[in-house]
């Protein structure tokens, strides 16, 4: 079973719908601190995409602090926290965010209503 997975029929580029994965399933604990990730190749095969989409995501991801590479040995999740970033800038980001989940939510049918359900269910720890 993969990371992550990827939608071919999703508009969003390859290497953004792979980040984000990877992000979340970080922020969700499916992959713990100092969990290894699969190698480049590994996860270009699994998931039908080219290895240099997948080189690109884990140097943006390690030059975020998400994640670490060790020559030889492989990826994995960062022990710490990504750089402390400044409140106004924080909010700023997530700002961004919101409108981008907002815009994918109404692109995808849904309505606030059942995208703030959705929130709530996994913050209660369901699906």
């Amino acid at each position: 079973m993969s990371i992550v997975t990827i939608d071919a029929g999703d508009p969003t580029p390859l290497y953004a719908q792979l980040e984000r994965g990877v992000r979340a399933a970080i922020a969700t604990g499916r992959l713990q601190p100092g969990a290894q990730l699969p190698t480049v190749r590994q996860l270009a095969v699994e998931l039908s995409i080219n290895a240099n989409t997948v080189a690109r995501v884990y140097a943006a991801l390690e030059g975020a602090g998400v994640i670490e590479t060790r020559r030889g040995v492989g990826s994995f999740v960062a022990a710490g926290a990504p750089r402390a970033v400044p409140v106004r800038e924080r909010r700023r980001q997530v700002a961004q965010f919101v409108t981008r989940v907002l815009a994918d939510a109404d692109t995808a049918g849904f309505t606030l209503d059942e995208l703030l359900e959705g929130l709530e269910a996994r913050k209660a720890g369901g699906a």
